[in-house]
């Protein structure tokens, strides 16, 4: 299939966060162009739900937290979809659960995408270890360009705009 040069397909990862929103609107803002295809895959983190040991010995408890993730899920996908439809945007939303590094390079593959972009959170120990280790492993593993959006966490105080 021999695309135009301007037509492009870019892998956006999502995890549902305030952040992947970031990363949403940074490719908006920075390297958008109309030809654009956009996925919006979403990796959502079952195994969190699954990993936790209190919920193993009672296993309706455990549906029901499927059945909210999987609501929230949805939820998300549609507010996803409708972001992509509201901005003009020629695209799809996945959800795929899995290793969300393994995960982002797959669909890139399948979809043939020409760029991936991943936010990052910038808060918290263990949440800053997981996004990192997904950042890294696409970079690593991704056979396309991966930019990371980095969001300005509370590092980066703009000073006198608030009056107290």
């Amino acid at each position: 299939m021999a695309a135009t040069e301007e037509e492009r397909t870019v892998l956006i990862a999502q995890d549902g966060s305030e952040y992947s929103d970031y990363a949403f609107d940074w490719y908006m803002d920075n390297i958008h162009k109309t030809n654009d295809k956009v996925i919006l895959l979403h990796t959502p983190e079952y195994h969190n739900v699954v990993a936790s040991p209190m919920v193993m010995a009672d296993v309706s408890v455990l549906t029901d937290m499927w059945k909210d993730e999987e609501k929230r899920v949805k939820q998300l996908l549609e507010t996803l979809g409708s972001k992509l439809k509201s901005r003009g945007i020629g695209g799809k939303v996945k959800s795929v659960g899995g290793q969300p590094g393994e995960v982002i390079c797959k669909v890139a593959k399948d979809e043939e995408v020409s760029l991936i972009v991943t936010g990052t959170r910038g808060l918290g120990t263990i949440r800053r270890t997981f996004i990192g280790s997904v950042s890294d492993y696409v970079i690593h593993h991704a056979h396309v360009p991966v930019l990371v959006a980095r969001h300005k966490d509370h590092h980066h105080h703009h000073h006198g705009h608030h009056n107290h």
